[in-house]
């Protein structure tokens, strides 16, 4: 028996910790007014294969199946085409709509280090808001989301149509600029050799492929160095390259938010700005997240104007986070008071105590484990558990409890509800 290869099972102090990390995605989420969601992750095959969807490199990936009523099916591979699903079926939702999701996703491709076949995403999409406003709210929880776990990121961003222009003025043929943008987002991986490899298979022209190549040969490239040298000044993506620019200055996000005219993320439903979050020392290479702007999805999967739902949306990878994270140490949750039977007669008495206990929000364990007092004492002493409350035959008759103080090694017999004053004065 062994779990499928790519999924794992959490729990103890790796679940404790990818919990700690779910709460802060959420407190931040949520901090920003956005609304959670749970969409389905069983969807119509017709739908994840749509030409609005991901793409062929993630569409061979699918997992797909076949119901009793021999409906086709498939799990989903992101938490986007689900919600833009949502959207399209719920016209009534008010716009501007902002959600987050975490929901676990599928994807039948290889396995390395913080990526697997089932791992959980977490998202945030905005969708009636077509102004650069919207990007910049994302980079900013992005930019809260990581301070609160104490990770230094570097945001790349770019924009698809201004790369698309920058290609276009190079002379590159449009059914070639998906491709040629997909192998210059390579360039962190491959480096510039292995991109001119690359583009040399592709068949373009001569003067085209030397064009590129004096592009990427540029050292840390500025949007507006590379504007002036292609003249791309006024067009519609120069335009929205400069509104988020200016944005990200006032916000003081510019040196967390990189300029990067290489990125373009690979998918085919980006209209406008990228982006990608990487771990600021190089020392995880993998994406801890990335989004972008997908105005028409929404639009053409309900046969409206394309330009009716302008979309912009991030996803937080939480299994990177958790690779960069797991070395770290965790406070192990323990609970404030633990109560032990003294023999088998009290264990309802105990019961009824432990029970009162967190009815005063009191996280409160039990140890009925019939080990020798001493271990259960030693037990409790080893995790820093303060209180210990014993529970005798004579304690029960007495309608009293035994509080014992593992700090202060002082024992009391009391009632329960002076035994609960000093619990909350002491340790709440």
């Amino acid at each position: 028996m062994q779990n499928v290869k790519g999924t794992y099972d959490f729990f103890g102090k790796e679940q404790a910790l990818r919990k700690k990390v779910q709460t802060v995605l959420q407190e931040v989420f949520e901090l920003y007014d956005f609304d959670e969601m749970d969409s389905t992750i069983l969807n119509e095959l017709d739908l994840l294969t749509s030409k609005y969807a991901g793409g062929d490199e993630i569409l061979k990936e699918m997992y797909q199946l076949t119901d009793q009523g021999m409906r086709r099916l498939g799990l989903r591979y992101d938490l986007t085409i689900p919600f833009a699903k949502v959207i399209a079926l719920n016209p009534g939702i008010e716009l501007p709509y902002k959600r987050y999701e975490m929901g676990k996703v599928f994807r039948d491709g290889p396995v390395k280090r913080g990526r697997l076949r089932e791992f959980l995403q977490c998202d945030v999409d905005i969708v009636g808001i077509d102004g650069p406003e919207a990007e910049a709210e994302l980079m900013q929880v992005a930019a809260e989301v990581f301070k609160r776990l104490n990770i230094p990121i570097t945001l790349r961003w770019n924009n698809h149509q201004f790369l698309g222009e920058i290609l276009e003025t190079m002379g590159v043929p449009s059914d070639k600029k998906p491709s040629v943008m997909l192998t210059l987002d390579k360039i962190a991986k491959i480096g510039n050799e292995g991109v001119i490899q690359e583009l040399a298979d592709k068949g373009l022209d001569a003067q085209v492929t030397k064009a590129i190549t004096e592009l990427i040969q540029l050292d840390d490239p500025t949007f507006k160095q590379i504007s002036d040298l292609y003249g791309i000044v006024d067009s519609k993506g120069s335009l929205e390259v400069q509104a988020l620019q200016e944005l990200i200055q006032e916000l003081g996000l510019d040196q967390t938010c990189k300029f990067d005219p290489f990125l373009s993320r690979g998918l085919s439903f980006y209209t406008g700005t990228v982006y990608e979050i990487f771990d600021a020392s190089s020392s995880f290479t993998s994406s801890l997240g990335g989004g972008g702007r997908y105005d028409e999805i929404i639009g053409k999967l309900v046969n409206r104007d394309e330009a009716a739902y302008p979309t912009v949306g991030m996803s937080f990878g939480m299994e990177s986070i958790m690779e960069l994270l797991r070395d770290r140490p965790l406070e192990a949750k323990v609970p404030l008071v633990v109560v032990i039977p003294i023999g088998e007669a009290t264990i309802p008495v105990v019961l009824k105590t432990a029970a009162e206990l967190r009815a005063s929000d009191i996280p409160t364990g039990l140890d009925t484990s019939r080990r020798k007092l001493k271990k259960s004492l030693a037990s409790a002493a080893s995790k820093g558990i303060r209180y210990v409350i014993l529970i005798g035959e004579d304690e029960a008759a007495d309608g009293k409890v035994r509080l014992k103080d593992m700090k202060e090694t002082t024992e009391v017999v009391l009632s329960l509800d002076e035994a609960l004053l000093i619990v909350q004065k002491n340790v709440l």
